[in-house]
């Protein structure tokens, strides 16, 4: 089997998973294991159906990055459910869903899935490094817009779209970003910072939506490029764009660090990471055989474990 690469934005998949498998599935002691078993499933499929040779679950070491909240004080803010003077800040997660995550923690490691996280950085940052420097085929599978930005034809690099659910995937090329959103994928985070992004309180540029980033950045190709003509009086852009653009001139000047994925983090290799699939054997599958009675993980270990299976 030729070698592929999948990256797992895991918290958007673990989020998904929980509100999309009913909480009424639970342990002896009542702790719910929705996240868990949904997110097993999840794997055993995409690994079996896209050809995973090697998986890696990007952590978020840090789900909102105090240097970005530096920069745009508003990124993420609606989803602070206390703010942390020393350390990242606390994420508004249903309890429900919080007392899984060491679950899902632990199921991974004795599947033997690579967890890779970097301090101070999101889920995002480790896929933009893996992906930008993989030397195979990458599949990316996040439920989020923002990481559209690292899909790469050239490179082999796809993103599996979860949004519309596990029966809906979409699978993303270059093609497919320019299809829908009328830029390239290279363009695809100026787009994000000319419209802005609701969901990560990204404010954008007021009157500035989707089809205006997209016009502008297919005449002048980058934000940079879009800028320079504002600066330029003979560039032929309207007095109106001219006015938006410098009316948000602060926020311009911060918002592509915030916006664009890291991609240069030291991260370990894929072979440190541990990130070739493999079939669970010995003392390992023996204890992940006894939590899916233990924890009432039903058919989803024994999915997982046959999927592993089939990378002997």
């Amino acid at each position: 089997m030729p070698h592929r690469l999948m990256l797992l934005d895991t918290a958007s998949l673990y989020f998904r998973a929980f509100y999309g498998v009913p909480d009424t599935i639970r342990r002896a002691d009542g702790t719910p294991v929705n996240a868990v078993r949904g997110l097993l499933d999840m794997i055993a499929r995409l690994t079996a159906d896209y050809d995973a040779t090697h998986l890696v679950a990007c952590w978020d070491d840090d789900w909102r990055p105090q240097w970005r909240v530096d920069l745009i004080p508003s990124y993420k803010s609606h989803r602070v459910a206390a703010e942390v003077v020393a350390g990242p800040d606390i994420e508004v997660v249903p309890d429900a869903l919080e007392a899984q995550i060491p679950m899902i923690r632990r199921v991974l490691e004795l599947a033997g899935i690579a967890v890779v996280g970097e301090p101070g950085h999101e889920a995002d940052d480790v896929v933009g490094t893996y992906a930008s420097h993989a030397q195979l085929p990458v599949d990316v599978v996040t439920g989020d817009r923002d990481l559209f930005q690292v899909v790469d034809d050239a490179r082999q690099v796809r993103v599996i779209y979860t949004a519309r659910g596990m029966k809906n995937l979409e699978v993303l090329t270059d093609a497919v970003v320019v299809e829908k959103y009328r830029v390239l994928p290279g363009q695809y985070a100026d787009y994000a910072t000319l419209r802005g992004d609701s969901s990560d309180g990204l404010p954008g540029v007021a009157g500035i939506g989707e089809k205006t980033a997209s016009s502008l950045l297919g005449e002048f190709g980058t934000l940079d490029g879009l800028l320079a003509a504002a600066a330029d009086a003979g560039s032929g852009l309207s007095v109106s764009v001219r006015s938006k653009l410098a009316a948000a001139t602060d926020y311009l000047a911060v918002a592509p660090a915030v916006v664009n994925v890291v991609r240069d983090l030291k991260l370990p290799t894929l072979e440190q990471a541990g990130a070739q699939l493999r079939p669970v054997a010995g003392d390992a599958r023996a204890e992940l055989e006894g939590l899916a009675t233990e924890w009432n993980l039903g058919g989803s270990v024994t999915r997982l474990l046959e999927a592993l299976d089939r990378r002997r």
